[in-house]
């Protein structure tokens, strides 16, 4: 019991991992025409694992509230409680096409827990006596980026209106935080090693803001190819760190690798289908490749560590 008290919800971004790899399978297999299926195992797979993450986490509710409520108020760790939010959302986006009653129920799942999170969350940095720069590192994106998600499958489920409301919302948050981020970042001391596998998700935003607004325009723009490249630059200029990233040790944070890297390759996926530029095609080849091989590597090093009993265990300091 001592190990479920100590159960974080950081646990969450596997799960975003993994649904956000079923997702850029489904993509795989039909904008590459692949000769097999493997998004519909994938997706059992990343529904056993929520519901394992979940369950565990709502019984150190009932058993340890006040652990749970220190987490909430956590000024790094209250970040990862809207993935709940995108886990609705990216599971309604893989349901889109084969079930779209059911991704219509969690989507508008996913867009009320997303409001609900970030009015919380947003307020809590607004008014506040608790925040130092120090705090700040990129999961602060986590409570934004959901935002910019609800238009990719919102255009197919309610008026558009709902979701050029909630784009720009994150749109817009995106901005200031880029910019406070960076400020901290290249102004202030470093962030501590074990969160620098966060600096990933410095490129999801832009990405994902690029599949949103080419949903909402119906079909490519200036705007939207904008937002993909500043990604792919932010990618590659974070591919420069990676003896950085290679002297680090496992811990959960690793899996903040995976979902800007699910959200690249579907991007690029996309980018390659609506340009028909056979360099988007390679592109896209190739993030798909390494996000397998970093998926692969993070559930080996996961389930080493909890085999170790290396994770769940009390925070040093």
């Amino acid at each position: 019991m001592d190990r479920l008290r100590h159960f974080p919800i950081s646990f969450l971004a596997v799960c975003l991992g993994l649904i956000g790899f079923t997702l850029a399978w489904q993509k795989a297999e039909h904008v590459l025409q692949l000769p097999f299926s493997l998004w519909r195992p994938l997706g059992w797979f990343t529904l056993v694992v929520i519901v394992l993450v979940l369950g565990l986490y709502l019984l150190k509710l009932v058993r340890y509230p006040r652990e749970v409520r220190a987490e909430f108020q956590h000024p790094i760790k209250m970040n990862f409680f809207p993935i709940l939010a995108k886990l609705f959302l990216i599971g309604s986006l893989v349901l889109l096409a084969v079930a779209p009653a059911l991704s219509k129920q969690l989507w508008w799942a996913g867009v009320i827990t997303q409001f609900a999170f970030g009015m919380i969350i947003m307020s809590a940095w607004i008014r506040h006596d608790k925040f130092e720069v120090h705090h700040l590192n990129p999961s602060w994106f986590i409570p934004v980026v959901g935002n910019v998600i609800i238009p990719i499958a919102g255009v197919k489920h309610f008026n558009p209106e709902l979701s050029w409301f909630f784009f720009s919302v994150g749109l817009f948050w995106w901005l200031v935080l880029m910019s406070i981020v960076m400020n901290r970042i290249i102004f202030h001391r470093p962030i501590p090693q074990k969160l620098i596998p966060t600096l990933f998700i410095l490129f999801a935003p832009p990405v994902i803001g690029f599949i949103a607004l080419t949903k909402l325009m119906g079909g490519p723009t200036p705007g939207a190819n904008m937002l993909y490249y500043f990604g792919l630059f932010l990618f590659l200029l974070i591919l420069t760190q990676l003896p950085v990233f290679l002297k680090l040790k496992f811990n959960l944070p690793w899996w903040a690798y995976s979902f800007p890297l699910d959200a690249l390759a579907i991007a690029s996926f996309l980018m390659a289908e609506i340009s028909g530029l056979a360099f988007f095609h390679w592109l896209s080849w190739g993030v798909f490749l390494l996000l397998n091989l970093v998926i692969v590597l993070l559930l080996v090093l996961t389930l080493r560590a909890i085999g170790r009993r290396d994770l769940c265990v009390e925070e040093e300091g």
